[in-house]
């Protein structure tokens, strides 16, 4: 008997948000901004967690603030915590919620330290780490425990670099 495998509907919304992401990938993040703040809209506060997860995960990339920056990735972390690994798996087969934590902990860790709070950075990388285990041996994994380390680095005076980390999304938006 030959084994099937199980088809799941597209998700219109986080095709969307996909699409957004290649634009700003693309180099127009104004636009790329906007395109996302209509999103918010449609999904709303009390959206599907999923895709306000995803979405302020991504918008926070467009923010040149980084208070704001830190306003949607702790909007992305609230929202990871509503997710169930049902929910992710129905986005997914392959994904568990757990997997999100390493790179929401890192990006807050992030705006924390462009904010100049040092403590909270450190803080949440503590976090990161700790769930640093669900992550696979996979170019993403690996792209995840570099970021931390480099900001480790820095955190602990090790390394001067004061740019923008580049910001690995989560385990569902892999492009």
């Amino acid at each position: 008997m030959a084994e099937q495998q199980e088809q799941v509907a597209p998700d219109a919304v986080m095709t969307r948000i996909g699409q957004v992401v290649m634009l700003h990938h693309g180099g127009d993040v104004d636009e790329a901004r906007d395109r996302f703040l209509e999103l918010w809209a449609e999904i709303g506060e009390d959206g599907d967690a999923l895709h306000r997860c995803t979405l302020a995960h991504y918008m926070a990339d467009t923010q040149q603030d980084p208070a704001d920056e830190l306003a949607w990735d702790l909007r992305a972390l609230q929202a990871a915590g509503e997710l169930t690994d049902g929910r992710v798996e129905g986005h997914h087969h392959s994904l568990a919620v757990r997997a999100f934590y390493p790179s929401l902990h890192l990006n807050l860790a992030a705006d924390y330290a462009k904010l100049d709070r040092t403590e909270a950075a450190r803080s949440h990388l503590r976090l990161a780490y700790e769930a640093v285990d669900t992550l696979g041996d996979d170019s993403y994994g690996d792209g995840i425990r570099a970021a931390m380390n480099r900001l480790d680095l820095r955190l602990n005076g090790h390394d001067s670099a004061g740019g923008r980390e580049e910001r690995p999304g989560p385990p569902g938006q892999r492009h």
